[in-house]
């Protein structure tokens, strides 16, 4: 189905006759005559016209459209062809969450969202890579170059901020490893204690990033993302997944060991099992000539578990409930006291990493297709997506000192390494100070509480806007001051015409009785009034738009329609003063239609994960 150019066309057009035409060596128009003069009624549409070369225009049953607005929604969560696994976020546990993480986890939730809303069962995990090298540099960090004990570590992480004290510990332990390459070593040996989980530097290692992950999750609740399941890297190792996925991939031949050349006792993979177009392709090490697993390899065996493939499961223990009283949990190797909880085993798996992961994401389907999981490896998707930047104008806003060279270019590419970048919280602190002044400029007769949490919900709003509304493959340079407006395509213009509507809609009073009025003589005439039958129409596409953007996976296709519904609320709410409308059944009707404009406003801000401030 197309929509018409016109809107005197109809609601929708049907190409199908231009695509029969080859097949039948009949003239599209003349396929149409015939098609519509052989279809039977259709429930809620008023009639079937054949236009131009060979459309069928349809017509809606406009009090038809009412009715079913009238009804209430009947979706409920799904589950009978089981559960969608959304895997997202997966921050370092090694310093504080910056502004390129942000994109990760708002996409990630907003895609959750969206499943969820179409009545899908979603199960959503945030993988815990707290064995890894960044952590590993953070412990050289306290141990060697600080030398602090663990004792001393632990009250540094009772203080507040301890990710932020982490960020620049990490980055003057890679400045010291460039000026210093034999303290290597230090990286070397707390690697191989972290994975092993034995001693001083492990259980430091344990400790720092149980932390760490307590910081990103009070950073994420802030802009309103929460998770299901933690599952973490050490319990993979500890479980031996790895191990049972190592042997089901020499098994079947996925894997072979290599005896000669740079990769000579190495276990690996054919390059072309990833890339069936370049047989020369280099293979890919699985595990290392000491035997290690490399992380690629450790990432098969966790999408073999998030299918139910690896015949193993984490224990679980409880992490921290959400102040809405969801549960989150994290695994655990231990059995004694586990929670009676189960995860994974998904029918499709989502992956939410940036576009830079996408050969080593093809890596993984590989190994899937390898061992005779096709079903799966075609379930297995890479929710790409690019990175984020920051404008040399946002750089300055944010105190960050730029070189000539950098305040010329359109964008400013953060480095955690380098320290330099925008703490995810710091970002989000400075739009609710933004805010703020606005609001209370506007506002002076609400209390301080009353100001700070519109100007949260505004600041969340303006930055889950700004990440939702270019597509996937877009790189994106932040900017406050676009982020912010109160005018063109941001969240809080979308915001503003919600509180506008509910504004209306609390000023007219007791409201009446709606149903009386839509089924009533004066309902139906004024469903001919076109314009008011374009806004009605408008009103009613969210759930045509959610499912566009979930068959494109994009929701910034999603976040365009809010745009344009708000743009739609305000033609309305300039065309037809509602509360002056002296026509008694007329500004009934036009309350309805208030009421619905500020309905579906909310929900499609609600599937983006913003709220609608009580004032702005």
């Amino acid at each position: 189905m197309e929509q018409p150019r016109q809107a005197s066309f109809g609601e929708f057009a049907l190409p199908v006759a231009f695509q029969l035409a080859r097949q039948l060596k009949k003239a599209p128009r003349a396929i149409a005559e015939e098609l519509v003069a052989e279809l039977p009624a259709i429930d809620g549409v008023q009639s079937l016209e054949v236009a131009g070369g060979g459309y069928i225009n349809l017509r809606l049953d406009r009090g038809a459209l009412c009715a079913a607005a009238l009804a209430p929604s009947t979706v409920e969560a799904g589950g009978g062809d089981g559960k969608v696994i959304v895997e997202h976020t997966n921050i370092n546990p090694n310093k504080a969450a910056h502004i390129g993480h942000l994109r990760n986890a708002i996409l990630g939730d907003t895609f959750v969202r969206m499943l969820r809303a179409s009545g899908q069962r979603v199960e959503v995990q945030n993988y815990i890579d707290n064995t890894g090298v960044q952590v590993a540099d953070v412990v050289v960090g306290f141990h060697y170059l600080e030398k602090k004990s663990l004792a001393a570590v632990q009250a540094l992480i009772a203080a507040e901020k301890f990710d932020y004290a982490c960020w620049d510990l990490y980055a003057r332990i890679s400045q010291y490893y460039k000026d210093n390459p034999e303290s290597l070593q230090w990286r070397r040996d707390t690697l191989q204690a972290i994975e092993s989980g034995e001693g001083e530097l492990a259980e430091l290692g344990r400790v720092v990033a149980d932390a760490i992950v307590e910081c990103h999750m009070n950073t994420m609740w802030r802009l309103g993302i929460q998770y299901d399941v933690l599952p973490r890297e050490s319990e993979i190792l500890h479980l031996k997944f790895w191990a049972s996925a190592f042997e089901q991939l020499k098994e079947r031949k996925a894997i072979y060991l290599e005896t000669e050349g740079k990769n000579s006792g190495c276990w690996v993979m054919p390059g072309s099992a990833f890339d069936e177009n370049r047989e020369d392709e280099d293979s890919k090490v699985i595990v290392r000539s000491n035997g290690t697993v490399t992380y690629v390899g450790k990432d098969i065996a966790y999408q073999m578990w998030k299918f139910g493939l690896l015949g193993k499961d984490f224990f679980y223990q409880p992490f921290r409930t959400y102040p809405d009283g969801h549960p989150v949990f994290v695994s655990t190797a231990i059995a004694d006291g586990a929670a009676p909880v189960s995860f994974g085993g998904g029918r499709k798996v989502f992956n939410v990493i940036d576009s830079r992961q996408s050969y080593l994401q093809d890596v993984v389907v590989a190994g899937l297709k390898a061992l005779n999981y096709h079903e799966q490896a075609g379930n297995s998707i890479h929710f790409s997506y690019e990175m984020v930047a920051m404008s040399p104008r946002a750089c300055v806003e944010m105190g960050i000192e730029l070189s000539a060279e950098d305040q010329a270019k359109p964008y400013v590419e953060v480095s955690g390494r380098k320290g330099l970048g925008v703490k995810a919280d710091d970002l989000i602190d400075k739009l609710i100070d933004s805010a703020l002044a606005e609001v209370g400029s506007r506002n002076a007769d609400k209390s301080a509480d009353e100001q700070f949490a519109a100007a949260a919900a505004i600041a969340i709003g303006a930055v889950r806007y700004f990440m939702l509304k270019f597509t996937r493959n877009t790189v994106i340079a932040f900017d406050f001051q676009e982020a912010l407006s109160f005018t063109g395509e941001t969240g809080p213009y979308v915001q503003y015409g919600a509180v506008r509507a509910g504004k209306i809609l609390q000023k007219a009073g007791e409201l009446p009785d709606f149903a009386a009025v839509l089924t009533g003589s004066a309902g139906g005439q004024l469903l001919e009034e076109e314009s008011l039958w374009q806004h009605l129409l408008a009103v009613s596409r969210t759930d045509q738009a959610l499912a566009a953007a979930l068959a494109a996976g994009e929701p910034a296709h999603l976040a365009r329609f809010a745009f344009q519904l708000a743009q739609q609320y305000s033609s309305f709410y300039r065309d037809y003063p509602v509360i002056q409308e002296e026509n008694a059944e007329k500004r009934a009707f036009l309350l309805w239609l208030t009421a619905q404009f500020r309905a579906q406003l909310e929900r499609t801000l609600d599937i983006l994960g913003i709220k609608v401030p009580a004032f702005m």
